[in-house]
């Protein structure tokens, strides 16, 4: 076919973008979108649904109309999102009941923290891979369902099935196992709902959408949104999807991800492996009728400890000044920051962290602070990469990357420094997008198998190591020192 135009819809924390790619993997026409973050509380993250799935529409009819395509030369569309993020609306309205509760939300990290104490953990740990944290689904959905008792026409879904059901005009409900491991409801084993699960949390089973291949033809696009019924051919979690168009696709391959949390994740195979260190083990993708895993450690503040030097201290007022400003400094002079604005994710799964900021004085500028800022996302990559090694028994070869912020290059040298590893950077750097695109080219033929999908993938910048493993090593020891002072603070 002359024309094998493919859509990633990529349904993001603090905006969405859309991507059409033609079959070489050249970006036609690409726009993104913020949307509004809520905070109610102290600790408390909340979206709208109604103007993510307004930001969603939006991006797409952007790209639609700049790349002046006929929408029914799109072959296909691929949905890849923010995961544990969750939603109730009401199937005969259309209409939530309540704000999507962001992954980042602390609110149930009072009722973890006695579940873990009564010993529910280590069966939940066994059944889904994942830790009893907050970050996950399963807590929120039960908060959400204490607050607006279950209904008969409630359904429920992470940010994936919210657009899929929107985009289908109602006809769809359906995710898929990589989002489903993120619940806290999913058997890993069995990649279906857990009964008991369901029974633990309070969580009826007619309100869950169906678990459907990572590959599967969902549905197609209701032809009144944007003139054509384009099919959604593949749905992948943020992070698989950016594992898929990295070529991750054998043990031992590591990717990283500096979005506006931080997600290392490395490919264990056809079986899962359950972590010693504080990692958690989750569905990679269901594809081709074989599910493979992957081992992850998941920062919840990387980018956006960006964001907030610009949107709540104002000492930025765009994220590209940052290089500027880093390079403006030899090292951090002392200057730490544990980025613990959500409580600290892997390995440490510490809900009462909070922020610090050490080492201040009155030399310090705000060249500090954003370096300070921009280290702390490659110190916790440190963290969770020696966590990972030590699990899966491999050792880091060299690593890629992916993400808005990997476009800085004196963040990717200090993290090469780091790591004593070389770090390799796409071309195409938003390759959340790029991997639902590719899933969903798989899916209806673009290309023969996976292989051939990321077969043409370019590396735009390889770092090499310039400083001392011996340098480093003293800035990892403060490090660490600075992120025991922040554990523990609201206990």
């Amino acid at each position: 076919m002359k024309n094998q135009l493919l859509l990633a819809i990529d349904l993001g924390t603090t905006g969405n973008r859309a991507i059409l790619f033609d079959k070489d993997q050249n970006i036609v026409a690409k726009a993104y979108q913020e949307f509004p973050q809520y905070f109610p509380k102290p600790g408390w993250v909340e979206h709208d649904p109604e103007e993510i799935w307004e930001s969603t529409c939006a991006v797409i009819a952007q790209v639609i109309a700049e790349s002046k395509v006929d929408p029914s030369s799109i072959i296909s569309a691929g949905i890849t999102n923010q995961r544990e993020t969750i939603v109730i609306w009401d199937k005969t309205t259309g209409k939530p009941v309540y704000n999507a509760i962001v992954w980042q939300c602390r609110r149930t990290a009072d009722r973890c923290a006695k579940m873990k104490a009564e010993g529910a953990e280590p069966s939940i740990r066994q059944r889904t891979g994942l830790s009893l944290d907050p970050y996950f689904s399963g807590t929120k959905l039960q908060w959400l369902l204490e607050k607006f008792p279950y209904k008969p026409e409630y359904i429920c879904g992470t940010i994936d099935t919210w657009i899929l059901w929107k985009l289908t005009g109602g006809k769809v409900h359906a995710t898929e196992p990589g989002n489903a491991s993120r619940t806290l409801l999913m058997n890993l084993a069995r990649s279906e709902w857990d009964k008991d699960l369901l029974k633990f949390f309070g969580v009826p089973r007619e309100m869950l959408p169906l678990i459907r291949p990572s590959d599967s033809h969902f549905g197609d696009i209701d032809p009144k949104i944007f003139g054509a019924p384009i099919p959604i051919c593949a749905i992948l979690g943020d992070q698989q999807a950016s594992l898929f168009a990295q070529g991750c696709f054998a043990p031992g391959m590591y990717k990283n991800t500096y979005g506006t949390g931080g997600f290392l994740l490395t490919n264990t195979g056809k079986n899962p492996i359950f972590s010693k260190n504080g990692l958690l083990s989750t569905v990679a993708w269901h594809t081709n009728g074989q599910t493979e895993y992957a081992l992850e450690g998941s920062v919840f503040i990387a980018g956006a400890a960006i964001q907030w030097l610009r949107d709540g201290l104002g000492i930025i007022k765009h994220a590209a000044e940052t290089e500027e400003l880093m390079n403006a400094l030899a090292d951090n002079e002392g200057v730490y920051f544990v980025p613990a604005l959500a409580g600290l994710g892997a390995p440490h799964w510490d809900p009462n962290a909070r922020g610090m900021l050490i080492g201040l004085t009155r030399g310090t500028k705000r060249e500090h602070f954003v370096r300070a800022a921009l280290e702390a996302l490659c110190y916790q990559t440190q963290d969770v990469l020696h966590a990972m090694e030590h699990d899966s028994g491999k050792t880091i070869k060299r690593l890629t990357v992916d993400g808005g912020a990997c476009a800085n290059n004196a963040l990717m040298q200090f993290q090469a420094d780091l790591l004593g590893v070389s770090v390799y950077r796409p071309e195409i750097i938003e390759t959340t997008a790029l991997g639902a695109a590719l899933l969903s080219g798989v899916s209806v033929g673009v290309y023969k198998n996976r292989d051939e999908a990321v077969r043409m993938r370019k590396v735009e910048r390889i770092f090499e190591p310039q400083r001392s493993a011996g340098e480093m090593a003293q800035f990892s020891v403060r490090w660490k020192e600075a992120v025991e002072r922040a554990k523990g603070w609201e206990k």
